[in-house]
């Protein structure tokens, strides 16, 4: 006889499954390497890893819980490839170094953790902090202490001095520094080799530096090259010695070129790209990450008066309406494209209104969800674990009730999500446990 039990969840917070068997009926599978749903299908889950995926709704094992998803599309946990988890961007920024603590930055990285997972981002790349913030907060998700994406951290951004990741950009005389390799200022290819290593004894995951000016930045260049090529060549031959890729911050061309020459991962934003660098990058293999909703972000707050200081407010206008225009043209050049939102610039949780503006520019849908699942693997290195619904990968699965190939918004309503065998949030709130 068989003994079917309904349990109630009560909390939409971790749920202790991740040891045991599960079996999930989806009514519709987007599997992050198919070019098409698959119907009716069965995964099967047994402690963090996928062993099987059948079509069909097959009959629970004994002990095998079963997760009724049939009413849903199912789809591998999102990847966002750029993020900033320690702060979120508001009229208080620029202040906010002075009077906040890494402590505060801390519990602010965790609160915006626990929300980008919410939203269905199970893996995430942080692209600059201060403090090791990044770390901790990773060992402790990791650990199971709080509830977050698996985190892949760059710790503090590598610059030059008054680069766009240069701390002290905008002080006063007396505190305008000379931060040194240590704490990710570099001014020759000495200095880098020690960055790129410091950034290993601190616990990275990889390498970010910043190619070019920013648009953030209290500087008044937000696309000027800054590093030479003895510089940049330091930092990827050393990051190769450690297993590090390397993302590059870069709007303007001179330092996307050099950087793409050099050998790194990734160029972040790539405003300026014209048919050369993206020549060069597909020769190379490198991929972009557009995070076109940052540049859509400061185009609008550009436009409200004292929201950015005086030297970032142009930079603001004038560069971010036009990553859109970009990311379009280098998607039909056929450029390498994963998923990034540079999200903690725009609010944490909204990660996902990136899909929209990737398919306003021409992608299809399947092409952004995929964006953000298998090629976001790939950029990290993780394809053998991470980014489809495949046997011996990793349980990374999320739902929604609309089909996101009609209409790319729902992928702002994922109901469920599950990390590594362990569900997050179920709003259907309804397990069935066969014996």
């Amino acid at each position: 006889m068989k003994l079917v039990v309904t349990i109630t969840l009560l909390i939409c917070s971790s749920v202790g499954l991740g040891n045991q068997r599960q079996i999930i009926h989806a009514g519709h599978l987007i599997d992050g390497v198919s070019n098409q749903a698959r119907e009716r299908v069965s995964i099967h889950i047994e402690g963090s890893r996928i062993t099987k995926v059948q079509s069909g709704y097959q009959s629970p094992a004994s002990g095998e819980q079963l997760i009724d998803l049939r009413d849903s599309y199912i789809l591998p946990g999102l990847m966002d490839m750029h993020t900033h988890v320690s702060f979120e961007f508001g009229p208080k920024t620029y202040l906010e170094k002075y009077t906040l603590n890494p402590a505060d930055y801390t519990i602010m990285a965790l609160k915006n953790s626990e929300k980008t997972l919410m939203a269905g981002f199970t893996t995430i790349r942080d692209l600059g902090d201060t403090g090791n913030i990044t770390v901790a907060v990773r060992e402790a998700i990791n650990k199971g202490l709080y509830p977050g994406p698996r985190i892949f951290t760059a710790t503090k951004s590598i610059a030059t001095t008054g680069g766009h990741a240069d701390p002290s950009n905008g002080n006063r005389l007396t505190d305008m520094h000379d931060l040194g390799a240590a704490r990710g200022v570099i001014n020759s290819a000495t200095e880098a080799r020690k960055a790129v290593r410091q950034r290993y004894k601190e616990g990275a995951d990889l390498i970010k530096i910043t190619a070019t000016g920013g648009v953030l930045s209290v500087a008044k260049s937000g696309q000027n090259p800054q590093f030479q090529k003895d510089e940049l060549d330091a930092i990827v031959k050393t990051a190769q010695d450690y297993g590090f890729t390397v993302a590059v911050h870069a709007h303007g061309k001179e330092g996307m070129k050099r950087a793409i020459l050099a050998g790194v991962d990734s160029i972040e934003h790539g405003t300026y790209m014209d048919q050369e660098i993206m020549k060069l990058m597909k020769q190379k293999g490198t991929y972009y990450v557009p995070t076109i909703l940052a540049g859509h972000w400061v185009a609008e707050k550009s436009k409200i008066s004292g929201f950015f200081p005086d030297l970032v407010r142009p930079k603001a206008a004038q560069i971010g309406p036009l990553i859109l225009t970009t990311f379009s043209k280098a998607y039909h050049f056929g450029v390498k494209i994963a998923y990034g939102t540079d999200s903690g610039v725009s609010s944490h949780g909204d990660n996902w209104q990136e899909f929209g503006l990737m398919v306003k520019g021409g992608m299809s849908p399947m092409e952004a969800i995929q964006s953000a699942t298998i090629h976001a693997a790939k950029l990290l290195k993780q394809e053998d674990s991470l980014g489809s619904i495949e046997s011996k990968k990793i349980a990374d699965i999320v739902a929604t009730k609309d089909n996101p190939l009609k209409d790319i918004n729902a992928m702002g309503q994922i109901h469920f999500v599950m990390k590594e065998g362990r569900i997050y949030k179920n709003n259907n709130r309804s397990l069935q446990v066969s014996h």
